[in-house]
């Protein structure tokens, strides 16, 4: 199922636009257009700033394309053929679910790839690379979920894969960018407290092999808290417009 799903991902030039050279669009953009004004340093500088919230907004334009292929599937009942079939009726969520895992795991190597061609280094040690992998990961997994919510409750096709429009504006309203310090006090006290900001800080943090503290447990708090709600909502959605329960 999974090895079904992205082969649609590879012949869709779209996905793969929107997904992997959007972002790195962004990235070039901020850095050499507006990096200036931001009187953030040298490019390279930031570039490292930058970079946990461009894979963020990556991975929430990639998870738009889970909802948008798990609605097509079921609109065109691709889920009673497959559960004629001797094979687990949670298969093709599942497989779903592992595309949108492996897809996002590849676009984000590759805009790490374009960050080190501009500039980027990083200090952190293989115990800190492998926990911003986790929490990445982790993030990939709590939207995911969302994305099969919306997939099975949409009406239309384009509602499918509207809900990921917020997810892609939260970056820019978080330390994701520019820091929280110079925003207008109502601004500030909402990036400071919205899940993006914990967990940009955090992977900047470990990128830059300095100390965490509390932000890594607010961070896993709020994908552990998505993860959660979003895949109980989901599964009863699938059991009623799937299953029938």
């Amino acid at each position: 199922m999974a090895s079904r799903s992205m082969k649609h991902i590879f012949r869709s030039v779209d996905t793969i636009i929107t997904v992997t050279v959007m972002p790195i669009a962004f990235m070039l953009m901020f850095v050499y257009v507006f990096g200036g004004a931001m009187h953030a340093g040298t490019s390279a500088s930031y570039v490292k700033y930058l970079l946990p919230g461009i894979l963020l907004q990556s991975i929430a334009s990639g998870v738009a394309y889970t909802a948008y292929r798990l609605f097509i599937d079921v609109s065109k009942g691709i889920f009673e053929r497959f559960h004629s079939m001797p094979i687990s009726q949670s298969a093709v969520l599942w497989g779903h679910i592992l595309t949108s895992l492996l897809s996002n795991a590849i676009s984000s190597v590759v805009i790490v790839l374009v960050a080190l061609v501009m500039g980027f280094r990083s200090s952190a040690s293989i115990l800190n690379l492998l926990a911003v992998v986790g929490i990445l990961l982790f993030v990939v997994l709590a939207l995911t979920w969302l994305a099969v919510l919306a997939g099975l409750s949409a009406k239309t096709v384009d509602g499918a894969s509207a809900f990921s429009y917020p997810l892609i504006f939260l970056p820019f309203v978080s330390s994701a960018f520019v820091p929280t310090v110079s925003m207008p006090t109502p601004v500030r006290i909402f990036a400071e407290n919205q899940p993006v900001t914990a967990i940009v800080n955090t992977i900047r943090a470990l990128l830059n092999n300095q100390t965490v503290g509390n932000t890594i447990w607010i961070a896993l708090a709020w994908c552990l808290g998505i993860t959660i709600v979003a895949y109980l909502l989901a599964i009863r959605a699938y059991r009623k417009r799937i299953l029938g329960n």
